[in-house]
């Protein structure tokens, strides 16, 4: 897996490769600028294009001078670099990448107020004004400038972050480039993972610059950033021999005569995702409507469940459609009473949760806890920000010896050690009702076979994601029910044996 850094550490990964490598810092500024011209060429292959580069006079502005001189060699002609020169200082790699661009005489204009600017008849901009070390918010003409930019509607591309975004942290203010496409070097600025870059950045890419691997992972980062690779392997290989009963059985509590669909998307989605046996107490009413969906699927019956012992559940994944009456609750508290193996709970059992918070210190060590956003709020007190929120969850994961699953577009997973697992699959193409019901179906089905719960819950996140990036292909939604029917080809697919 990958470490995620804050700006500190990544400037931090800068000197260390800079003095160990070792190498120039205009060489590895050159190296930065040509990964990134890369990409470029191969995204806009129409050399005639108009650009107007702008760069600030610190390592950000070296960047786009460089991007725009391996521009001009790569036979882009029609480039105009604007030096935005409100300070007095430059850095020495700026000052190094100037005399080498204006070797090329190059269209160079320097201003000193954003409104000598005008960019009416231009196809695009890059953004090269001041980097990830931004410590402030955006003033004086910094601001205006931004704001000048900001009312471009042609296409913005920023070198590394946009202008005024901070690496990590919250956000200043608004004064901030909105980019059409980031190109960023080495990882994923953390701040890029969250819903707060949305109005900033529509789409992002990682481009590698050769920085100390080994030294980026040794930092004292709790924050991780999970691929394929990473989670394949959690696979269970199906052996010779091997039968229903060695394969875990799972137990799901959900759905009322109104919500059934709930509880059957998750059953069906546990039984798909591979647990060996599947059990849901649902109402009775609901009885058919299981049979005819998911035959292989057991129904339990509240009696059946209160009178008999618990103990060939290896997880109970409670919640979705279950509702929050009294009737719900006296479930829940029976379960947290009995059930001494991780719980997987969503969706009401969280807000059965939130009105008992009392509640939370019986969940068994190594639940998971599977709230969005509205949910994490009501759970654990109302946010300002979503930095808060990654502080509540750490607290909480660790407090109450828990995983939080913090749904989003990088669903975060925080562990009882304090570990922050950004997940990198999934799709827009997810964003309707039932993908939660889904993903703890998932979850409970991973748990029961696994039996380690780290790896079951990253493997659950990663392919739910994985297996709507696949559908979203070639279908502009992916219902949840086309989803659970494609999960046991995604898993086929994913696994490494």
């Amino acid at each position: 897996m990958l470490k995620l850094l804050t700006a500190k550490q990544t400037q931090e990964a800068d000197i260390f490769t800079i003095l160990n490598e070792p190498i120039r810092s205009s060489d590895l500024m050159e190296r930065a600028a040509k990964a990134f011209t890369k990409v470029f060429i191969e995204k806009f292959i129409d050399r005639n294009k108009t650009i107007l580069v702008f760069c600030g006079k610190g390592n950000n502005g070296g960047d786009g001078l460089a991007i725009a001189r391996l521009l001009i060699d790569e036979g882009y002609h029609n480039i105009q670099i604007i030096i935005a020169d409100f300070s007095e200082k430059s850095s020495e790699d700026f000052e190094y990448n100037l005399e080498r661009l204006m070797l090329k005489d190059a269209n160079i204009s320097y201003i000193k107020t954003a409104q000598e600017i005008d960019i009416q008849e231009i196809d695009m901009i890059i953004d090269a004004l001041l980097g990830s070390g931004l410590n402030k918010a955006l003033s004086g003409e910094w601001e205006k400038l931004v704001n000048r930019i900001n009312q471009f509607s042609g296409y913005k591309i920023s070198v590394d972050i946009p202008t005024g975004m901070p690496s990590d942290g919250e956000l200043f203010n608004d004064s901030i480039i909105k980019s059409d496409w980031t190109i960023t070097f080495q990882r994923p600025k953390l701040n890029f993972l969250l819903p707060i870059s949305s109005l900033y950045i529509k789409e992002w890419k990682v481009v590698n610059i050769g920085l100390n691997e080994n030294f980026i992972q040794s930092t004292a980062s709790p924050y991780y950033w999970f691929w394929k690779a990473d989670v394949q392997h959690y696979i269970k290989a199906r052996l010779p021999f091997e039968h229903k009963g060695l394969l875990g059985h799972a137990l799901i509590i959900a759905g009322t005569e109104e919500t059934m669909g709930a509880a059957l998307l998750c059953t069906e989605a546990c039984h798909r995702s591979g647990a060996g046996l599947t059990s849901v107490l649902i109402p009775k009413s609901g009885l058919s409507a299981l049979n005819t969906r998911i035959p292989e699927a057991m129904f339990c019956d509240k009696e059946t469940f209160l009178a008999n012992h618990l103990k060939q559940y290896k997880v109970i994944a409670i919640g979705p459609g279950l509702g929050t009456s009294a009737d719900a609750l006296s479930l829940l508290k029976n379960v947290l009473t009995r059930f001494k193996k991780p719980i997987v709970i969503d969706a009401d059992a969280l807000n059965l949760l939130s009105e008992h918070p009392n509640l939370l210190n019986q969940l068994p060590e190594n639940s998971v806890l599977t709230p969005h956003m509205k949910e994490f709020d009501r759970l654990f007190g109302t946010h300002e920000s979503w930095w808060k929120r990654i502080e509540t969850a750490f607290k909480k994961s660790v407090e109450l010896k828990v995983f939080v699953v913090l749904k989003n577009r990088y669903t975060m997973i925080f562990t009882p050690e304090g570990i922050c697992y950004f997940n990198s699959s999934g799709s827009p193409a997810m964003a309707s009702g039932g993908m939660g019901d889904a993903l703890t179906g998932m979850i409970a089905s991973f748990i029961a076979q696994n039996g380690v719960v780290e790896k079951a819950v990253q493997l659950a996140v990663f392919s739910h994601g994985y297996t709507a990036e696949q559908l979203a292909q070639k279908m502009y939604v992916v219902p949840a029910s086309y989803l659970i029917k494609q999960i046991p080809y995604s898993l086929r697919e994913l696994s490494p044996i």
